[in-house]
């Protein structure tokens, strides 16, 4: 290749505009294969139900429908037993045009049996919720099944449990999505102490897991700083956890606090909260947010006490795990794990049917 050729911008804006190209290209490719597939399972599963109706086979249709199956397409992957009831189930929980619609067609098809599994989501409302969340943010299958588990939806969406004065300090754009974003109550599952934990140790504990940290406070946060100095009037201060979300465009001011909300921590936050405005933050940015996570909180202590901060502040509980178990809640199961889970959950289900 010509060096000169290589060098021109001209030629590496072509290059990069044709790589991008490939690549759009590439997942518009996988996700119509996806859809395909999806849309197969759900043909299989109402086949399946049709058939059973028709006949009176019982569950050795599977063990032979699997192995004739896997015997006409060799080397093909999706036609296990456990596979082939999840496809009935598939077809028995939604219409054929719901797919793409009422569930994203970009989630893979075990993030589906993820869904269908899962006996606390009753509503296909919540379904949904669960679906587009996970789609949006990313989530593997194992961090969605989490997620589901740790009852996401209603610690995020049921705005009537937590505590903010955010519709009073934030314009309405960006109060609602704060108010979307902030959890009650955090579960940091991930840490394992006992009762006599004081807030240090679980302090150092959060930032020893700082990635579980972070998938728990949610989409946008990025780790700015721990203990984090700030000086006024020539006295020093440390801010417990400092934060900035790329969805608000705002340093997040994290402080926590072990036991019972006491009012005068909202005073404290408010003033940290008055130093990151004045010494950190840029004209582009939005106001700075408060997070006081606390065990346990008085729900109208905490209004009242929010009602004399002047910075946008939410008071949120948050649970540690209290015992030394080898299996925390938070480890997740392995692929077989996973799929010797689901395939007991459904048969649970037949016999409940």
């Amino acid at each position: 290749m010509n060096n000169n050729l290589a060098l021109n911008k001209s030629y590496i804006s072509l290059l990069e505009e044709i790589k991008q190209t490939f690549q759009q290209s590439r997942l518009k490719a996988a996700i119509v294969v996806n859809r395909e597939l999806l849309q197969f399972y759900w043909e299989v599963g109402n086949l399946i139900i049709q058939k059973q109706q028709q006949s009176s086979w019982g569950d050795k249709l599977y063990d032979n429908l699997s192995k004739d199956l896997i015997k006409s397409f060799p080397g093909t992957k999706g036609f296990s037993k456990t596979n082939l009831k999840n496809m009935k189930l598939f077809a028995l929980n939604y219409r054929r045009e719901q797919i793409g619609q009422a569930l994203p067609d970009q989630l893979s098809w075990t993030h589906h049996v993820v869904l269908l599994q899962s006996k606390n989501l009753d509503q296909i409302e919540i379904k949904q919720w669960y679906a587009i969340e996970a789609v949006k943010n990313g989530w593997s299958y194992r961090e969605l099944k989490k997620n589901i588990l740790d009852d996401l939806y209603s610690r995020q969406t049921n705005t009537n449990h937590k505590t903010t004065n955010f519709a009073i300090q934030l314009v309405n754009s960006n109060s609602q999505l704060a108010q979307e974003l902030i959890k009650d109550p955090y579960k940091f599952h991930f840490l394992a102490m006992g009762d006599d934990a004081r807030e240090k140790e679980i302090h150092q504990g959060l930032l020893k897991h700082v990635q579980e940290f972070l998938m728990e406070l949610g989409a946008g946060f990025a780790f700015y700083g721990s203990n984090y100095p700030v000086k006024v009037s020539n006295k020093r201060y440390e801010i417990d956890l400092l934060m900035y979300n790329t969805k608000l465009h705002s340093y997040v001011v994290i402080e926590l606090k072990k036991g019972e909300f006491k009012p005068e921590y909202i005073g404290q936050l408010n003033f940290y909260l008055t130093a990151i405005d004045e010494q950190l933050k840029l004209p582009e940015d939005n106001p700075s947010i408060g997070l006081l996570l606390c065990e346990h909180k008085d729900r109208i202590i905490a209004e009242y006490s929010l009602k004399g901060a002047n910075a946008p502040i939410s008071v949120s509980e948050y649970q540690i795990n209290k015992s030394f178990t080898s299996k925390l809640p938070y480890v997740l199961p392995t692929i077989e794990e996973l799929e010797e889970e689901l395939s007991k959950e459904f048969e649970e289900d037949e016999h409940v049917q």
